[in-house]
């Protein structure tokens, strides 16, 4: 399969970031690229060595504006939220500097989300409402690795990606302009993909791995 980036494996998984601002709407994306990714994605692990997930790609216009109109239908509603990440204050003025930049971010990719040339929903037959936790976690843990070796293979070949869930608080409403059978499949969530506006990513600054790893108890 030919690449844009030869990434060392330690690169291109510490590199590829939730891409907002830098996509580039404006280039078309070919849809032999898109099957690419996909065939990467399909490799990823499932639970009980079933597929049982679905990825529905949107490349019309039309059908792209329709989801960005209910995305930002639940983004309104998210943001008016005071637990919204939005937010949130901190008091570290680093920290605080970040969280502005990223919310600057998702009210930009709210604003344009309807220019992405391709938004990938991964679906996963079977829903998790009020189900117990084996059940959510089987099926949460079966469609999110193949959704991330999705953007990975994307940022390999150039493309940029950020995983969104927002337009799931309107999931039924998705589902009837996608035709999607919402009582038997679930969505997961929206992909917007584009080539990215430069190349050079750089890993995000995290919490120390003091504060967020257990060896052996809490």
């Amino acid at each position: 399969m030919p690449v844009v980036h030869n990434l060392p494996p330690d690169e291109l998984l510490t590199t590829t970031r939730a891409v907002r601002k830098r996509l580039d709407f404006d280039r078309p994306v070919p849809d032999e690229v898109i099957q690419e990714c996909l065939a990467v994605a399909q490799q990823a692990p499932t639970a009980s060595n079933r597929q049982n997930w679905h990825f529905m790609v949107i490349t019309d216009a039309d059908k792209r504006l329709a989801l960005a109109d209910l995305y930002r239908q639940g983004w309104q509603q998210y943001t008016q939220s005071p637990t919204a990440a939005t937010n949130l204050q901190y008091q570290d003025p680093i920290r605080a500097a970040v969280q502005e930049r990223v919310g600057d971010s998702a009210q930009y990719l709210a604003d344009n989300l309807h220019r992405a040339p391709v938004m990938v929903i991964p679906c996963i037959a079977g829903r998790t409402d009020s189900a117990p936790a084996l059940v959510q976690s089987a099926q949460w843990g079966t469609i999110i690795p193949a959704a991330w070796s999705l953007m990975l293979a994307a940022r390999a070949r150039g493309l940029g990606s950020v995983f969104t869930c927002i337009h799931l608080m309107r999931e039924e409403a998705a589902a009837e302009v996608l035709g999607i059978p919402y009582r038997r499949v679930m969505q997961a969530g929206l992909i917007p993909m584009a080539y990215t506006l430069g190349d050079r990513f750089r890993p995000a600054h995290r919490e120390s791995l003091d504060d967020v790893v257990h060896w052996n108890g809490w």
